[in-house]
């Protein structure tokens, strides 16, 4: 077991400057807060980021850098009393650093009463937030401040966080441990330093008192999975025979499908059961091979909310055969898994610049909607751009079906996007 109740991102918390890990555009060689801090001129600023990319971090290694004092207040339980007795402290040579973790919380009141500090020089405000300061801060506030946006950590900066922990930390230091992979611990923490430094104690507290330690994506997702509901076993059959019904449609076999819904109707199931899953199978295995099918499966939904038994078995029946016989896809199942899959292991890739909304002057200046090419502006209502993270640009999730109308979507997506994907 750990040594210590502390867990570890807290007790990894850096202490110097060249200790922190990722925002090398804000802390390299020539980034605006390296030299804030080389020449003692901190602005005040707000840091912009989400979750566990070291805002905290940064603000307690800028105060220790610059030697001035340090407050701490939590927009979630401070007010206006606690900020005026901050405020009313005694400070020394240079204003204290006031650090407002999340600060879009404070109200207008609350943020008034921190201008005036701030714009008489009283403090140093570094303000901390997950949410775009532009809509949550007042503009009196955010033009006396420096915004800097901090960044999801990367594949890279993840692994020498993992790196730095197996090597600082003298609870991991003292166990052999071996990674065979990284993925599921990086895609889980979501590029979240705390909570990649809080899972990796959790996995590898799990292996006991093990000599060698292998940390497996296996391993990683059974520990961090929540528990899962068990169906009662009473139920068994229940489920068995729902499956055979599902599985009867997706063959394309409407005798099959009847029998299955007829031992349903007969056992008393519940026919808006039997109809939402009917509602989801013309989706997951239909699709845009038919379009109607889904239109037929929601009007029998309702019918039967409305009719009850015994009269809603034949509306039932007539779905289930059309739905049975229909021309069958699961091209839309498969993409939405794919770009799930994507989804999870990129969830730390910016949204572009030039799809961005800018409706405030700071999100212009930075660069939101810049090059956004409106699709009605151009011929045939279309513009070729990229509408995905830089990193996965060109990759494709949508493969139409071999079937006559996904056929003549595949030949329209051709037409768009022959540069860039391959229909």
């Amino acid at each position: 077991m750990t040594s210590t109740t502390i867990p570890l991102a807290e007790r990894l918390r850096p202490r110097v400057l060249d200790d922190f890990v990722g925002q090398s555009k804000l802390l390299g060689p020539n980034g605006p807060l390296r030299r804030a801090i080389l020449q003692n001129t901190l602005p005040s600023m707000i840091l912009w980021g989400p979750p566990g990319v070291g805002k905290t971090t940064l603000a307690l290694m800028l105060a220790d850098a610059t030697k001035r004092q340090f407050h701490n207040l939590s927009a979630i339980s401070s007010g206006v009393k606690e900020l005026r007795e901050v405020l009313a402290k005694p400070s020394g040579l240079f204003p204290p650093i006031l650090f407002i973790d999340e600060i879009h919380r404070y109200n207008k009141n609350q943020q008034d009463a921190l201008l005036g500090a701030v714009e008489k020089g009283q403090v140093t405000l570094i303000g901390a937030t997950t949410e775009n300061p532009s809509f949550e801060i007042n503009s009196a506030l955010l033009s006396r401040c420096q915004v800097y946006i901090l960044e999801a950590f990367g594949a890279d900066e993840l692994k020498r966080l993992v790196a730095r922990a197996l090597e600082k930390d003298k609870w991991l230091s003292e166990k052999n441990i071996e990674f065979k992979s990284y993925d599921a611990l990086f895609r889980l923490s979501g590029g979240d330093g705390r909570k990649l430094l809080n899972l990796l104690e959790l996995v590898v507290l799990a292996k006991g008192e093990e000599k060698k330690i292998e940390i497996t994506d296996e391993w990683v997702t059974e520990v961090a999975q929540q528990n899962i509901a068990r169906y009662d076993k009473s139920g068994e059959q229940h489920y068995d025979i729902i499956s055979a019904f599902i599985k009867s449609l997706r063959g394309s076999d409407p005798n099959g499908a009847l029998y299955w819904m007829a031992r349903m109707i007969v056992a008393g199931e519940d026919p808006s059961f039997i109809a939402r899953r009917m509602l989801i199978m013309a989706s997951e295995d239909i699709g845009n091979a038919n379009p109607t099918a889904i239109i037929m499966a929601n009007a029998c939904m309702q019918a039967v909310n409305v009719i009850g038994y015994p009269e809603c078995r034949i509306i039932l029946s007539q779905v289930a055969i059309y739905l049975a016989t229909s021309p069958k896809s699961n091209a839309s199942y498969l993409a939405i898994d794919m770009a799930m899959q994507a989804a999870r292991s990129t969830a730390h890739l910016p949204v572009p610049l030039h799809l961005r909304n800018a409706p405030t002057k700071l999100m212009k200046q930075i660069g939101y909607g810049k090059d956004y090419k409106y699709a009605h502006g151009y011929e045939g209502n279309f513009a070729q751009q990229n509408f995905l993270p830089e990193e996965i640009k060109g990759q494709k999730f949508f493969e139409p079906g071999k079937n006559a109308r996904e056929e003549e979507i595949r030949k329209k997506l051709q037409q768009w996007w022959s540069e860039w994907y391959q229909y």
